[in-house]
């Protein structure tokens, strides 16, 4: 008769070889669940791109090669210019909330009256959703009832177009997304700041250093690897900032396209011509430009610590 429990030497040898290895066989399952999650949709993006799928995903499409790609890098009309402006918009708010966010973090760093109140009202933007917000300020900047050009007329400023107008729509998107999360940067620097130990600081002042000169000469060196994490961190949503621009400007980034960054030219490429193949060309060409810049980060930071 079978028995119904397992022998004892095996229970001891499985329960001492968990127990060697537990940090594996913990960690284990929900590696495998996430490394699934990553490779397998990667891996059908990177088929698809070389497919001339269209119409439907789960049509029969013809393997092309790189066709894709190189249709998708040979078009001036719309892909270089969404390349263009999705680095304008990530250079520009990375370096206004990067410099925004020093500045509200080192004026939370030391403690005063009230600065429990001013943390959480600074951190007010973070607790809605990108739409929410992208919503919000598409009525704020409306060029007919909006309070923005409501304000502007009170100091005689003629009404402005904002998100309305070709011209004014990239930069205006600019300035929600740095309103939004300039917060999330000053956060993580205030956390930077509150590690610097007291003495360096002291030790500065003792020789003669002015508050300007200890900023530069023991502050930002000693922060450099937080401040380096934060502009990581920034720059990978900067450069897949999706939601607040298709809140605001909708399909094809607007009329003339001149909100269209490569998130929005691949969804337009998926969702709006079924180009499949071509959407997904430029979902793999953009990843390897996030990757690029994210190696670079990285080892800047990992220079820094060395």
């Amino acid at each position: 008769m079978t028995p119904l429990h397992p022998p004892a030497a095996t229970t001891s040898r499985l329960s001492a070889f968990a127990n060697k290895h537990r940090k594996y066989v913990l960690a284990g399952p929900a590696t495998f669940f996430i490394a699934c999650m990553l490779i397998i949709p990667l891996g059908f993006t990177v088929y698809l791109s070389m497919t001339g799928a269209s119409g439907s995903v789960s049509r029969n499409a013809d393997f092309i090669g790189l066709a894709n790609y190189l249709e998708v890098l040979t078009s001036n009309d719309r892909f270089w210019p969404a390349v263009g402006r999705t680095f304008a918009f990530t250079a520009v708010v990375l370096a206004v909330e990067m410099l925004a966010g020093l500045g509200v973090a080192l004026l939370l760093w030391r403690t005063f009256r009230g600065d429990s109140i001013i943390r959480v009202i600074i951190l007010l933007p973070l607790v809605a959703t990108p739409v929410a917000v992208g919503m919000m300020w598409m009525l704020i900047f409306h060029p007919t009832i909006g309070a923005a050009n409501e304000i502007l007329s009170w100091i005689g400023v003629s009404a402005q177009g904002w998100l309305s107008d070709p011209r004014q729509a990239l930069p205006t998107l600019m300035f929600i997304d740095i309103w939004q999360w300039t917060p999330m940067v000053a956060l993580i620097l205030l956390a930077g700041l509150r590690s610097i130990s007291d003495e360096p600081l002291e030790a500065a002042a003792v020789d003669g250093a002015n508050s300007f000169q200890r900023l530069i000469h023991v502050i930002l060196p000693t922060l450099a690897p937080t401040l380096i994490t934060a502009l990581l961190l920034r720059a990978i949503d900067a450069l897949k900032t999706f939601d607040i621009i298709y809140a605001t400007k909708g399909k094809g980034g607007g009329s003339y396209h001149e909100a269209e960054t490569l998130n929005i030219l691949a969804y337009s490429y998926s969702f709006d011509y079924q180009y499949y193949g071509k959407a997904s060309a430029v979902l793999v060409l953009f990843l390897i430009i996030i990757l690029a810049i994210c190696a670079v980060l990285i080892i800047m930071r990992k220079g820094r610590k060395a």
